[in-house]
């Protein structure tokens, strides 16, 4: 871990706006509105698009939106590196300051949970990773299971063992090792950070679509997605990087069609070889599993005090849509607690 990330992270909420919701939901089209009226750039809250050359499966911005309004916190890194929460922190809190300093709104934009409880409610990453303790503990939890995990963080961390979900091995692996490290429960250590605020002393919205929809909208951005070329998309990564970062490999949709291609023996070598679309089942594959991504994105946004709830259909009509970004303009203008354009905090 780079010294620069092993600093808690102070809450962002007081000095930007964010729009959230789960994928398919259509929060970049309310953010780029908002944009364009307060003299906002779009920071992106998606743990994906900071790889390069993962553009039509993370439905990262296309070139013209990118000339329209400056993007930032996207192709930061290349998909063969680790890009850990405290690192995207790191690159965010300086980019809010570079964008307050010349007197514009930053907007964060997008739906990886565990940024957005980092820029809302601030976050402390804890030690380095000891690599050695970490690979002893997933030993035991190939041979005993995650119920046995669990039962070991209970005795450690009650509480994070209570908070985490049951099947997040990842994360309670983490916390077993921050306890270990530092004689401390990581609990305990981000309790500094545990304060919440009500969604009206807020500017954070949270797109929300009933599920038939949701289902819907998911299904046609996956069709059109291998209409736009995804297929060879993954090809030319699996040809550049044989090895992709634990979260890049994991990403869904790429984890699927490189799993295809493995199956089937498709040298990244020869484009000549690769169909411009899976099988069916593989597509069919993806759009469940991005359904399942939503569900548990939507889950986790329940859980946040500060966002309003925007139905997604009131985006889709202009007079609607233009109500509520007038509500987050009267809202960011009326200053503190949201405080644009104050100093700004040490860190």
């Amino acid at each position: 871990m780079d010294a620069a990330e092993d600093r808690p992270y102070p809450p962002l909420i007081d000095r930007a706006v964010f729009v959230a919701g789960a994928t398919a939901t259509g929060k970049s089209r309310i953010a780029m509105r908002l944009a364009r009226q307060v003299g906002g750039e779009i920071l992106s809250l998606d743990s994906i698009a900071v790889y390069r050359g993962m553009d039509i499966g993370t439905a990262k911005p296309d070139a013209d939106d990118q000339a329209a309004l400056p993007h930032h916190l996207i192709d930061r890194v290349d998909p063969d590196e680790d890009y850990s929460v405290a690192r995207y922190l790191d690159a965010a809190h300086r980019v809010v300051d570079d964008v307050l300093g010349r007197d514009r709104v930053p907007i964060f934009v997008g739906g990886t949970p565990m940024f957005l409880k980092g820029v809302l409610r601030g976050f402390d990453p804890g030690p380095p990773a000891d690599w050695d303790f970490r690979r002893q503990v997933e030993e035991d939890l190939a041979r005993h299971g995650v119920d046995a995990l669990r039962n070991r963080l209970w005795q450690v961390d009650p509480l994070s063992a209570s908070r985490i979900d049951a099947n997040d091995s990842r994360r309670m692996i983490r916390a077993l090792e921050v306890a270990k490290l530092t004689g401390q429960p990581l609990s305990h250590r981000q309790q500094q950070f545990d304060t919440v605020r009500d969604a009206d002393q807020c500017a954070a919205l949270v797109v929300r679509r009933d599920r038939a929809e949701i289902h819907q909208r998911i299904n046609a951005r996956v069709d059109a997605m291998f209409d736009a070329g995804w297929v060879a998309e993954v090809r030319r990564l699996a040809q550049r990087f044989p090895t992709l970062s634990r979260t890049a490999a994991s990403a869904v949709g790429y984890r699927e069609i490189l799993q295809w291609a493995e199956d089937e023996n498709l040298s990244a070598d020869d484009p000549d070889a690769w169909p411009t679309r899976p099988p069916e089942e593989i597509v069919q594959q993806i759009a469940a599993r991005t359904r399942q991504m939503a569900r548990r994105q939507e889950t986790w946004f329940r859980s946040f005090t500060e966002l309003t709830d925007l139905p997604g259909r009131q985006i889709d009509d202009d007079d609607q849509a233009q109500h509520w970004v007038d509500r987050v303009v009267d809202r960011i203008s009326g200053g503190p607690p949201f405080q644009l354009g104050q100093d700004k905090p040490d860190r």
